[in-house]
């Protein structure tokens, strides 16, 4: 279950005017830019006429024990988050999303999730907010949990709209709004690799595991692989560039052919450095970031078992991307990955509160060009620090003293501006020793902050 909640804020967009469950239940996936499967949903309703406002997701909890403290948490994140973005709600709409199991039909799935749905109900109004519809969508078909009148809402339930056949795919259609598939399809995009592929890819890891781990243990050797790392990591995103636009699903296998394993595991084992994961985190816009998230969706298929939880730093990286470039949906559904691998990855925890409290990314991106000048403008100094001690060296062998003072001076503010971040050094495992292996085989690495 992913227990890190999805929301975006009000939208400005066109206004829709939606009538009855058949229509709600047709516009989830244009509200969420994707089809929700195995999810709850619940969407902030604000004013007389019902303006769609916050929007939360959650993969639906597997025990029913967790139902009523996961339906108690929810109204409470959409409803405070929602107040804090400006406004409480007036009223919530709750989908409950979920295909049938084996040997299950829709309307046995609908009566199963139906204590989940009276959770949610009791939840938000004891926060005194109503919900306004509660739906569940399973096999193609919706349910009200509200409605009690079996002539618009019959036990077998309503057959859902043909798809493109609606007011919302019009209207969508026309705004330019996509819906990218399910959930589930576009995290399958970024799954790890299985098979032959997989088995060469951990080799490789494991290769540059035991070449790489005690450089990154050191810290002066810390920065020599971070400085190997974003220049690997350039080259990639520059040949990627260059391959021809293709359908997502054959982009992805072109660019998995375009990196072999060895580059692959390098880049993965360089991003577990927090301080190179934000350098990289700096390719997020311009003609950069399209081919930064294609690298970092492929890096994160390329983390293998036993090597899965190496793919939160790609992830986070895809995640930011996606978001500094308008691409909340995508945005949202990386970071989700991320945390579910580790739900105390710092990064992706940031990133996905400030992603679902509606901000802006220009705040972010700002700070980022900001650290990016402050290392060039370091870096020029330090080239003029150089010049300065040669001049230096010349003056000491008969040219006069003049210049000393100077090259002091320079030394000075070159230290003055060079900036400083402390770190927290933690070792762990890069991988588990398969059974009948030896220690001194065995796979390690380091991951330095979050």
């Amino acid at each position: 279950m992913n227990k890190h909640h999805e929301s975006t804020g009000p939208s400005d967009e066109q206004q829709i005017t939606l009538r009855g469950p058949a229509e709600l239940a047709d516009a989830l996936p244009y509200l969420m830019g994707f089809h929700p499967n195995d999810s709850v949903v619940m969407v902030a309703l604000h004013g007389g006429r019902g303006r769609f406002g916050g929007r939360l997701r959650l993969g639906i909890p597997q025990s029913e024990q967790e139902w009523p403290s996961v339906a108690e948490q929810l109204a409470e994140c959409l409803i405070k988050g929602s107040e804090r973005r400006g406004g409480r709600p007036d009223a919530i709409v709750v989908f409950l999303c979920q295909e049938p199991a084996e040997g299950e039909t829709g309307s046995r799935t609908m009566e199963r999730l139906r204590p989940f749905a009276q959770g949610l109900r009791t939840a938000c109004g004891a926060l005194d907010v109503p919900v306004l519809e509660a739906l569940c969508i399973s096999g193609n078909r919706f349910w009200s949990y509200v409605c009690p009148d079996a002539r618009c809402c019959p036990a077998e339930g309503n057959p859902m709209a043909v798809p493109g056949t609606s007011v919302m795919a019009a209207a969508a259609t026309y705004a330019g709004i996509q819906v990218r598939g399910s959930l589930r399809e576009m995290e399958a995009r970024l799954a790890p690799r299985t098979g032959a592929a997989g088995r060469e890819q951990e080799q490789a890891l494991d290769a540059a595991g035991s070449a790489l781990v005690p450089k990154l243990l050191d810290e002066e050797s810390r920065k020599e692989v971070g400085g190997t790392t974003l220049e690997l990591a350039g080259r990639l995103m520059r040949r990627l560039g260059r391959a021809p636009a293709a359908t997502p699903s054959l982009a992805d296998l072109n660019d998995d052919r375009l990196i072999s394993h060895e580059e692959a595991a390098v880049v993965i084992l360089g991003l577990q450095d927090r301080e190179t994961r934000d350098r990289a985190a700096e390719w997020m816009e311009g003609p950069e970031a399209e081919s930064a998230l294609r690298l970092w969706r492929a890096l994160a298929r390329r983390c293998v078992t036993p090597y899965e939880e190496h793919a939160a730093a790609p992830l986070a990286l895809a995640g930011w991307v996606s978001w500094s470039t308008g691409d909340e949906p995508g945005a949202r559904v990386a970071l989700g990955l991320a945390l579910r691998l580790d739900p105390r990855y710092t990064f992706a925890q940031l990133l996905h509160e400030a992603c679902n409290q509606g901000l802006d990314p220009e705040t972010l991106r700002r700070c980022l060009r900001g650290e990016r000048d402050t290392r060039t403008a370091a870096r020029g100094t330090a080239q003029d620090t150089g010049a300065v001690r040669r001049d230096t060296r010349t003056v000491r062998r008969g040219h006069g003293a003049g210049r000393v003072a100077g090259a002091r001076s320079a030394r000075a503010q070159a230290a003055g501006r060079r900036r400083t971040r402390p770190r927290t050094v933690r070792s762990g495992a890069v991988g588990r020793r398969r059974a009948g292996q030896s220690r001194n085989q065995g796979r390690r690495a380091t991951r330095t902050g979050r």
